[in-house]
């Protein structure tokens, strides 16, 4: 019997997720937890704030949920860097920083009343870059970056470092590194 053609109890629903996220190595949506386990959104949001709460080192990413173990993705060198921009620019930014083979861990804004606010990203590719500019436009979101005139930082993260600078000089040449 799968798991939609039964009703779970929640702690059985809980462990459910929690086995699917460490299965996967890429995000899982909530809407398709949610449709496997015949719940709504809602209730699989509730879930994982509970096994965040548990401890459980789940993240949300603007493509779902990740179980993030202690191995760091594959990439040997990682850096942080500072940008600034209007919203319409983030598309040629993290194509930018895609397209020299850099991914692009999490965006951080510092808001003058709750410090560091910080979104993982995870984005590695043109077509996560596309996912996450639609996402944004599709559900009417604001751009983090909005809540700062623009300025953010990136942790970004590559198999070498000479990806890491030839992404900053793009990024310098196309006006988004901030001058330091």
């Amino acid at each position: 019997m799968s798991q939609s053609s039964k009703k779970m109890k929640a702690s059985e629903r809980r462990d459910h997720i929690l086995t699917l996220l460490k299965q996967k190595r890429t995000p899982v949506t909530g809407s398709s937890l949610a449709e496997e386990m015949s719940v709504t959104r809602q209730v699989i949001v509730g879930d994982v704030s509970l096994l965040k709460a548990a401890n459980e080192p789940i993240v949300a990413t603007s493509q779902g949920y990740m179980y993030m173990t202690d191995a760091k993705e594959d990439m040997a060198f990682e850096r942080t860097i500072v940008c600034q921009h209007a919203g319409e620019s983030t598309e040629e930014e993290l194509n930018i920083l895609v397209d020299h083979g850099v991914h692009v861990q999490d965006v951080v804004v510092e808001h003058p009343i709750y410090g560091d606010l910080t979104a993982q990203l995870r984005i590695a590719n043109r077509r996560d870059v596309k996912k996450f500019i639609r996402k944004v436009e599709s559900t009417n979101a604001s751009y983090l970056l909005e809540l700062t005139g623009g300025i953010h930082t990136h942790t970004i993260a590559a198999d070498n470092k000479e990806a890491l600078d030839e992404a900053e000089e793009a990024l310098q040449e196309a006006g988004i590194l901030l001058n330091q």
